[in-house]
């Protein structure tokens, strides 16, 4: 007799909620059992936080049930925090625990490390920054156990590595998951299933959000729904995806040869030639270029001898702990700070555009369409695009129909950003700084911004902890670590978090386009000295290791093939996706090993 399926934990039976004229969700049947990991897409504003707050009994549908399992834990971190002003740190996350108690559990001192290592636990709460609050809120639910963790948002205000032990920590945990969040890369790390709000429905799909991708692709593909501007656009996602980073390639992949035959044809997101081409015409040979800066702010050494040249074209993405000193760098780049000593030149045509994390205050009794032709009702913004009147902009940009005719004050966040940024690209500007750009953006505007980047013929900087879209966009990337220097990290996020996670500073790399001047130090009486023997058997350790690599990535590819031969199989795809996630622990593991056999061979 076969086993009676376990019941969810929540169900949905045909819920419909909505505000005033406009309904959010209509109908919407649906369910999350033990164990699954969902992630939630959709554009802002179609119900994607209103979906978790009915699921966490904040909201009460308009019509439909909801139920949820006898005695189920539920914990919920919704975009407004509860914590109380008069608390301190340590009191509001956890209660009356002395610190002896949560210091001697590995869990709780691991959760108040990461994300509250910066912050004094003796401090008031009302006295915390509005993201060290949010960091507090979601460390108070992560010490409790639950069957269902709802999280909205919860990577706002996190930095690259807090973001990476997020999602280690929540694969590692025994409860559900439902989250929306528009940072790709944590969907894919941590969801096992991906629900996009759309249209007052929810669709279901299989794999995080690289699956997600080509599952929609492939569904507007078999069902002849020829969507123009937005299929290219998911076109031209997947085939990055599919050139990307071995990250990524490791994830399961669902239909392998219909997602070749999709892309066979789609050319690189940028032809890098043709953009350096137009941006040398725009911006001449010089852009930004440092030589032997120095800066002090009072005892602390924010710049140390750099020398570092940004040419036309160049994209580059910009790595390091809040504070370490990458506003500072881009204000000495960019002229708004002089530096102690060294020189800094600027080309002559060159036009700075900055994408801030502040919303600019705009007259709120103003269209949207008034607001933007008011400012240029035509313009040139990207190679081959031609011009482009305002409607037509603010339709590329996400405003169509009703959304043309609302008044700026009835705006979302997410839309008043979206906004902003056009606004800037309207000006013309060849140097775009994006600071924190993807605050407030949805995934589907992240991607058209994407699709805009990849036809600009200018220079681009992105200071983001978007990991996703630091990768999408740029081609370099370099790094601030408060030490004064900037590095350049030639494997990018993946070369940062390692160096971190192994304790090993990020080790500066000569190249053409940053160095650091070297400075004279002394041998130390104190400094290690290698045993020769020591170095010659972690030699031999890391050679044994990576013959060891090489066969998990033989047999990784075996089990890609295997998957590409069962795609309508889904009982052996689960079979296959097990076996490949055992893989990638081996290989975490032997990466690891790797590192510190590196170190004891140097």
């Amino acid at each position: 007799m076969a086993a009676t399926p376990a019941p969810n934990l929540v169900n949905l039976e045909a819920v419909s909620k909505g505000f005033g004229t406009r309904t959010l969700l209509d109908g919407v049947t649906l369910g999350i059992g033990r164990g699954e990991r969902i992630g939630v897409v959709g554009r802002n504003g179609d119900g994607k936080s209103t979906l978790l707050r009915l699921l966490a009994r904040e909201e009460t549908p308009d019509s439909g049930r909801i139920t949820h399992n006898r005695d189920l834990r539920l914990g919920f971190l919704g975009q407004v925090d509860s914590l109380d002003p008069e608390l301190t740190v340590a009191h509001a996350v956890l209660g009356d625990v002395e610190t002896y108690t949560w210091a001697a559990d590995p869990k709780a001192r691991e959760v108040m490390e990461e994300l509250l290592g910066g912050v004094d636990h003796d401090a008031l709460v009302g006295t915390l920054s509005g993201g060290e609050r949010r960091r507090a809120s979601l460390a108070k639910l992560l010490m409790t156990e639950v069957d269902l963790l709802i999280l909205d948002e919860p990577t706002n205000h996190l930095d690259i590595e807090a973001v990476n032990w997020l999602a280690q920590h929540v694969v590692d945990r025994a409860s559900a998951l439902i989250v929306v969040t528009h940072d790709r890369w944590f969907l894919d790390a941590v969801c096992n299933e991906t629900w996009e709000v759309q249209g007052g429905k929810v669709n279901s799909y299989d794999g995080g959000y690289a699956s997600y991708v080509l599952a929609k692709a492939e569904r507007s593909r078999n069902a002849a729904v020829v969507e123009g501007k937005r299929q290219n656009l998911v076109k031209k996602e997947l085939a990055w995806l599919r050139r990307g980073a071995p990250a990524r390639t490791a994830k399961p992949k669902f239909r392998i040869e219909a997602a070749n035959a999709l892309i066979a044809d789609e050319p690189a997101p940028r032809d890098k030639l043709a953009l350096a081409q137009l941006a040398t015409s725009r911006l001449g040979k010089d852009v930004f270029d440092a030589e032997d800066v120095s800066l002090k702010f009072g005892d602390r050494v924010m710049l140390n001898h750099v020398t570092f040249r940004l040419g036309p074209a160049d994209r580059i993405g910009l790595l390091g702990p809040n504070g370490a000193g990458k506003t500072t760098f881009l204000k000495v780049l960019t002229g708004l700070l002089p530096p102690d000593s060294g020189k800094v030149k600027q080309g002559k045509t060159v036009k700075i555009a900055n994408l801030s994390q502040t919303l600019e205050d705009l007259d709120g009794s103003v269209t949207v369409l008034a607001h933007i032709t008011d400012i240029r009702r035509v313009a040139a913004l990207a190679a081959g695009v031609g011009e482009m009147n305002s409607s037509q902009l603010l339709e590329r940009f996400g405003f169509t129909g009703d959304k043309l005719t609302t008044r700026i004050n009835d705006l979302s966040g997410g839309e008043r950003r979206r906004l902003q940024l056009l606004r800037i690209l309207l000006d013309e500007p060849n140097v775009l700084i994006l600071d924190e750009p993807t605050n407030d953006l949805d995934v589907e505007t992240l991607t058209v911004l994407e699709d805009f980047l990849d036809n600009w013929p200018g220079v681009v900087v992105v200071v983001t902890h978007d990991r996703y879209f630091l990768e999408r966009v740029s081609d370099m990337v370099y790094t601030i670590l408060g030490d004064g220097n900037v590095r350049h990290l030639p494997r990018g996020v993946d070369q940062y978090l390692e160096e971190l996670q192994s304790g090993t500073p990020v080790r500066r790399v000569d190249s053409p386009s940053v160095a650091t001047k070297p400075k004279p130090s002394a041998p130390s009486a104190a400094a290690p000295v290698v045993d020769a023997a020591e170095a010659r058997a972690a030699k031999k350790e890391l050679n044994r290791i990576e013959r060891q690599l090489s066969k998990l990535t033989f047999n990784e590819a075996k089990l890609h093939d295997q998957l590409a031969a069962n795609a309508s199989n889904y009982e052996r795809l689960a079979e296959l996706d097990t076996d490949l996630r055992k893989l990638a622990e081996e290989r975490a593991t032997l990466e690891t090993a790797w590192l510190e056999a590196a170190e004891r061979a140097e």
